[in-house]
C-alpha cells in the first residue's frame, strides 16, 4: 500500500521531463566508448593475424585448359 503511495506521488514527476531534451548522458557515451575500444582491439587483433598468413594461391588448372595461347610474334 506505501509502494503504490509512492509511486502515485512519483507519477507527476515524471511527465514533466521534456522528451525533446532527453539526452544518453554519461552512461549512454560510456557504453558507445566501451564498445568503440572493443572494435577497435578485434581489427587490431585480426591485422596481426591476417598478417602471420602466408597464402600463395595456386594455379587453375581448369583455366590454362580453356584459355587459347596466342600464336608467336601476335599482338
Amino acid at each position: 500500500m506505501y509502494a503504490t503511495q509512492a509511486l502515485n506521488q512519483l507519477v507527476p514527476l515524471a511527465k514533466e521531463v521534456d522528451d525533446n531534451k532527453v539526452t544518453p548522458g554519461v552512461l549512454g557515451f560510456l557504453v558507445f566508448a566501451a564498445l568503440a575500444v572493443g572494435v577497435w582491439l578485434l581489427m587490431k587483433s585480426m591485422n596481426r593475424h591476417m598478417g602471420k598468413i602466408d597464402f600463395e594461391e595456386a594455379p587453375d588448372p581448369a583455366a590454362e585448359k580453356t584459355t587459347p595461347a596466342a600464336a608467336p610474334g601476335k599482338k
